[in-house]
């Protein structure tokens, strides 16, 4: 039973990851290694074994890049693409979620001293592109798409793809959002076009302003040598 829930788990990141020729492979993935560290260290958390607990993710961290509290609660097929992913104590993390390279799932206000709910909660088939940052105990709905290098602060609906810095929501039209993967959970075509649409409406206000410019400089030279004309005049 047991081989067969690694092998699925394994099969799970292979349709997300197209580099890997075998499960062999796979086994060798940091963020494989980081998860099965992770199983041993939470059971440590939970039977209140905090140092030995420790021990085991400062070894993770150290092997593979990845550091994923003791105390965060992660459910099945997670995959970490590439390491330098921070996971916070009260993170909970639904199943099939993918993360990408430098995320941090980080916690607000580590100043004042309070415990309770502090990380994110992720829910199901959410994928996290490179360099997002998901803070504080916010909720990312179910196969929602939080774009590279966004910065997350608010919750998240359901099928929402948050990208900028504060992330907002664009729209996702039926065919994105029925994708079973998006690489990076970044959208690159249909969901952009209404931003670029408002660069290129910038472009033209700017282009329409330097003729405008250049029109009423040639006005004021027209009547500076006018002016000067006149002068000419009246000296003679």
């Amino acid at each position: 039973m047991m081989f067969g829930k690694l092998t699925s788990y394994l099969d799970s990141i292979r349709a997300r990851d197209p580099a890997p020729r075998s499960r062999w492979e796979i086994l060798t993935y940091p963020g494989v290694w980081a998860l099965a560290f992770h199983r041993v260290a939470h059971w440590l958390f939970e039977a209140e074994l905090f140092l030995l607990a420790r021990m085991v993710n400062h070894t993770a961290r150290f092997l593979t890049a990845i550091d994923i509290h003791p105390g965060a609660r992660i459910g099945r097929n997670l995959f970490i693409d590439h390491g330098f992913t921070v996971i916070g104590e009260t993170a909970q993390i639904g199943h099939n979620v993918t993360i990408y390279q430098c995320v941090t799932l980080g916690g607000t206000n580590p100043t004042n001293g309070v415990g309770g709910k502090r990380h994110p909660t992720i829910r199901d088939n959410v994928i996290i592109g490179s360099g997002a940052q998901v803070i504080g105990p916010i909720t990312v709905g179910e196969r929602a798409r939080i774009g590279a290098n966004a910065v997350v602060t608010d919750d998240v609906p359901d099928g929402a793809t948050m990208i900028g810095l504060k992330a907002r929501s664009t729209l996702m039209p039926v065919s994105e959002y029925m994708r079973e993967f998006m690489p990076y959970g970044t959208p690159c075509n249909e969901p952009c076009e209404p931003d670029m649409g408002r660069v290129e409406a910038l472009e033209q206000q700017l282009t329409e302003m330097r003729a405008e410019i250049a029109a009423l400089r040639e006005a004021a030279a027209g009547v500076s040598i006018v002016a000067e004309h006149s002068r000419s005049g009246t000296d003679n």
